[in-house]
């Protein structure tokens, strides 16, 4: 950790304090990822990107909402988070990106 004498300490200090100020009026603070997560739906089961307001797909089986979550995931280098029916998650998978 740097000492408070030097420039480095206060410019860690002011970088975390603009990204409270951030987080707390909404502003996304991190790059967007591309991770997929399969939820329940009341059709059944459904796939939703981190972050998204609208669903991918929706599916009558939780194991079609994986393969298809897979797929995307895959695509993106990105992780499959998979949830129980009852919100929980109960599993994560992750992709590398393929070059």
């Amino acid at each position: 950790m740097a000492k408070i004498t030097e420039a480095k300490f206060w410019t860690n200090l002011l970088k975390k304090l603009l990204n409270i100020v951030a987080k707390d009026a909404g502003v996304r603070t991190r790059p967007p990822t591309h991770h997929q997560h399969v939820v329940p739906h009341e059709e059944g089961w459904a796939v939703k990107g981190e972050g998204n307001e609208r669903y991918t797909g929706i599916f009558d089986r939780q194991s079609q909402a994986i393969k298809r979550a897979k797929e995307i995931a895959r695509n993106y280098g990105s992780d499959v988070i998979i949830h129980r029916s009852d919100g929980t998650i109960r599993d994560r998978i992750s992709y590398d990106k393929e070059d």
